[in-house]
């Protein structure tokens, strides 16, 4: 990585990367749901108080699509709001589900606001995500022989979650889990629970491949390949084998040969259209069967939210998340889905306050990504959340892929500023 003798890091910066360098050290005492939920706020009193001291008028440099990420997620707060009125949920409920927001939807806004504010190197966070990488590389061969030597995988349940006001699971220090369903180990590394962990791995390898030294790339490849192996999340795999050709590979769809390479193949798939669908759809069902315990509770969660979001709440939703019944084991209703959730809990309104900005984005980037790296990176990462949407509730892990919303700001600003060859 180069370094400039005249660049002075500033204390947003310092923060940022930091935060980044020293993820299993604040894992270890279980802070991280802390850290990443307040470290977004800091920063941006920061960076206040940096511009009221100089007198700039910061904002005005922006990006407007970045103001759209802001607007999208304030919608989600007027969202809560109203539904918290029209179910008359009390002022506690309407407080405690404000700080929820805040610790979530909210940082999917503000992250994206920081990487169009602060000036940082993109350089230094792709080493610092490499850094993460090597961690995990060795935490995962280390805890993959104390797990063949049976040593106990769950350690403690930090006294940080009186702070946090969330379940166990954000707080839990463990060294490898277990799937429920087999008793086999499974690993969720820093994060609350394994599928989650496969999300991060498929947003680690963006950013390790667009590193420039190989003794670094390697670690941040090594450790995402360790994550999304050991996670053993079905989700995981699957996005995690298509992104890194999406990456690698979408600079050169302006090649003439990758267009005329395309004209010959695009006939063939026609004609093979339909045995190649059934082959999917076939794989598909293999996978869904792997697990069908866990495959029945995710269609019963989404089932259930999509008729009781339809038949009570169509355009605000309910405000609250609800447990549900027996039959989906009383997980939450709308769980382990964000559009079914944000259905459920926001209405119309919420799902198309995420709706918008994501779409505006990919096809934004999309105009980039074959001559612009950051920017074909930033679809990449996208395009892994709008595949995660699908499995897991995005605001609940806001805390951990924040690096990623950074980073979209952060190209917002650099394509901005500079133009699309950058």
């Amino acid at each position: 990585m180069q370094s400039s003798s005249h660049y002075q890091s500033t204390i947003e910066e310092k923060l940022i990367i930091g935060a980044i360098l020293f993820t299993y050290p604040v894992y270890a005492v279980g802070g991280l749901y802390i850290t990443g939920s307040a470290l977004g706020y800091l920063v941006f009193g920061l960076v206040i108080l940096r511009a009221f001291v100089e007198g700039k008028h910061i904002f005005k440099s922006v990006p407007v699509i970045v103001w759209v990420w802001v607007l999208g997620m304030f919608m989600m707060l007027v969202s809560l709001l109203v539904a918290h009125g029209n179910w008359s949920l009390g002022a506690t409920q309407t407080i405690k589900s404000a700080v929820g927001w805040a610790k979530g939807w909210a940082l999917l806004g503000l992250f994206p606001l920081l990487g169009a504010l602060v000036e940082i190197r993109p350089e230094r966070i792709v080493r610092a995500i490499c850094h993460v990488g090597k961690h995990t590389a060795i935490f995962g061969i280390i805890t993959f022989v104390l797990y063949l030597a049976r040593f106990p995988g769950e350690l403690f349940v930090s006294p940080l979650q009186i702070l946090g006001g969330a379940g166990d699971n954000f707080f839990m220090v463990s060294l490898y889990g277990s799937n429920p369903e087999t008793g086999a180990g499974r690993w969720q590394f820093f994060a609350p629970w394994a599928p989650a962990a496969g999300f991060l791995s498929c947003i680690f390898i963006v950013f390790s491949l667009m590193e420039k030294d190989a003794t670094w790339r390697k670690w941040g490849i090594a450790g995402s390949i360790t994550m999304a192996l050991l996670s053993q999340s079905r989700a995981g795999w699957a996005i995690f084998i298509f992104i890194v050709p999406l990456f690698l590979f979408s600079r050169q769809i302006g090649n003439p040969r990758i267009l005329l390479l395309a004209g010959v193949l695009l006939p063939v798939m026609l004609v093979l259209g339909e045995p190649v669908y059934e082959w999917v759809m076939d794989t598909f069902q293999q996978i869904k069967e792997a697990r069908p315990a866990s495959t029945r509770v995710r269609a019963a969660l989404e089932n259930l939210a999509l008729q009781r979001w339809q038949a009570e709440a169509p355009i605000w939703g309910h405000g609250i998340v609800e447990s549900g019944p027996k039959l989906v084991e009383f997980m939450p209703i709308g769980s382990h889905h964000s559009w079914y959730g944000l259905l459920f809990v926001k209405g119309i309104v919420g799902l198309i306050s995420l709706a918008i900005p994501m779409a505006i984005s990919l096809i934004y980037f999309a105009c980039f990504m074959h001559v612009n790296q950051k920017a074909r990176a930033a679809l990449c990462m996208l395009t892994v959340f709008a595949c995660y949407s699908f499995f897991e509730n995005l605001e609940i892990l806001a805390y951990l892929y924040w690096p990623a919303l950074f980073w979209l700001g952060l190209t917002f600003k650099n394509i901005q500023r500079r133009g699309a060859y950058v």
